[in-house]
């Protein structure tokens, strides 16, 4: 109901100007097609046969993907819990592949070369993109409803609704990238695909949240949520900005587990310590000297938050956020980095100020700001991506990959998937799933 009624608004207030053309409006080539992953309502997407994408804008790049993968920021569509979706929606925010073809403004890459796209499409010519703030570009995303709601509206995302522009997405056999120029990445032959893909999100977004949390070397950090971004913090902080104490909150063993057996947090299982607070404060006297909040407005706690998400009464819980704020330190800082999408209730503004809180809103990730400082990482061994890595699965599987990554089955973190132009698994990563 939330949805339709988005759409409705969108239509009444009409789609504000861009300088790229979205999924509905790019042009395809006649008689190919593909599959691709697409959303056809709540908690149901499919792998279909569509039209393949073809050079619509100057600046187009047209891959053929070579590998995709289901973030957990993806569940918020599957669930419906993202406005403005409609059916026939490709998906998926971060792909590698082959540059195809390219528009004849192309400068940056040419057919033949191996890039990863990031999850935002970026001008690189507006006064945001000049200051390297690219997913606050202005010129790529239509939703006047996002504007209305925001005040302003953001960039616009690859395979993640019409309220982020309504581009097609990476889960598929081909993927179109407006201006290509600013958008790719050219990978270098000794990064395997099950590292550089994530290049696309989790890698710089992870990265960016530690940087904006202002975390000085020896400090304590805790960690909300580890799914594949909170792990990615939690290596960011152990390898590179050598944080004294990480302190990781989940309720999933094997993600409790890595981030303990590999980078030395310690770990607070919130389905057994139901009071994370006071835990907290017995391990850390004193308190956080910073928090980053990883886990995002799907986690409801308490009965009073679930029965007002259910009832409409609040989009988005500030549980988690609550929590921040009794366990940081006077005058300490909460970096959140979480998907959260409009209002929510009880949150408590009276800690904020009166303990000098900085809370700071991340914002999507400027992926392309950070490319070349995490691919030099990467590349030294400083921190390694595909340490998540835990599934690889063919595309034709990728319904099937949403429903385990929704309800965690196996252990599984995070997902490589296989497209007919994919290469073999790298050794010592894992095989493909039949």
């Amino acid at each position: 109901m939330m949805n339709a009624a988005a759409n409705l608004a969108q239509s009444q207030l009409g789609a504000k100007p861009t300088e790229a053309a979205n999924q509905d409006k790019q042009r395809t080539e006649e008689g190919k097609k593909m599959l691709a992953c697409v959303w056809l309502g709540k908690d149901k997407v499919d792998v279909q046969e569509v039209d393949v994408p073809a050079v619509t804008d100057p600046e187009d790049a047209i891959l053929r993907v070579t590998g995709s993968t289901v973030c957990g920021s993806d569940l918020h569509l599957y669930h419906g819990e993202i406005v403005q979706l409609k059916p026939g929606d490709i998906l998926g925010h971060e792909m590698i592949g082959i540059v195809d073809k390219v528009g004849e403004a192309v400068t940056h890459v040419k057919p033949g070369d191996r890039v990863v796209a990031s999850f935002n499409i970026a001008c690189g010519k507006c006064d945001y993109c000049r200051k390297k703030l690219f997913t606050s570009c202005e010129a790529t995303n239509n939703s006047a409803l996002q504007e209305k709601l925001y005040g302003h509206r953001i960039a616009g995302v690859l395979g993640y609704s019409h309220f982020v522009g309504g581009f097609a997405g990476g889960q598929a056999e081909y993927g179109r990238i407006p201006f290509a120029n600013t958008n790719l990445l050219k990978v270098p032959d000794s990064i395997p695909d099950e590292k550089a893909l994530y290049l696309s999100d989790i890698v710089p977004t992870a990265y960016h949240a530690v940087c904006e949390s202002g975390v000085q070397e020896g400090e304590t950090v805790g960690v909300w949520g580890l799914g594949p971004i909170g792990l990615m913090v939690v290596q960011w902080l152990r390898k590179v900005f050598k944080a004294k104490r990480i302190i990781a909150i989940d309720n999933t063993e094997a993600r409790l587990s890595l981030a303990k057996n590999k980078w030395g947090a310690e770990t607070i299982d919130f389905s057994k310590d139901t009071d994370v607070v006071k835990r907290v404060h017995e391990i850390a006297p004193g308190g956080l000297d910073r928090a980053i909040d990883c886990a995002g407005f799907r986690f409801a706690k308490s009965f009073i938050h679930k029965i007002e998400r259910a009832a409409g009464l609040e989009t988005d819980s500030s549980e988690v956020l609550n929590e921040c704020i009794r366990t940081v330190k006077k005058f300490g800082t909460i970096s959140v980095i979480a998907d959260y999408a409009t209002y929510c209730n009880h949150f408590l503004i009276g800690g904020v100020m009166e303990k000098g809180i900085r809370v700071i809103g991340c914002g999507q990730a400027p992926i392309q700001r950070y490319w070349d400082t995490c691919l030099k990482h990467i590349e030294s061994g400083d921190v390694d991506p595909s340490i998540l890595l835990t599934d690889r699965y063919l595309l034709e599987q990728t319904a099937e990959v949403y429903k385990m990554f929704d309800e965690k089955e196996g252990g599984i973190i995070k997902v490589f998937l296989e497209t007919k132009f994919s290469n073999k698994p790298t050794p010592g990563m894992p095989a493909t799933e039949a």
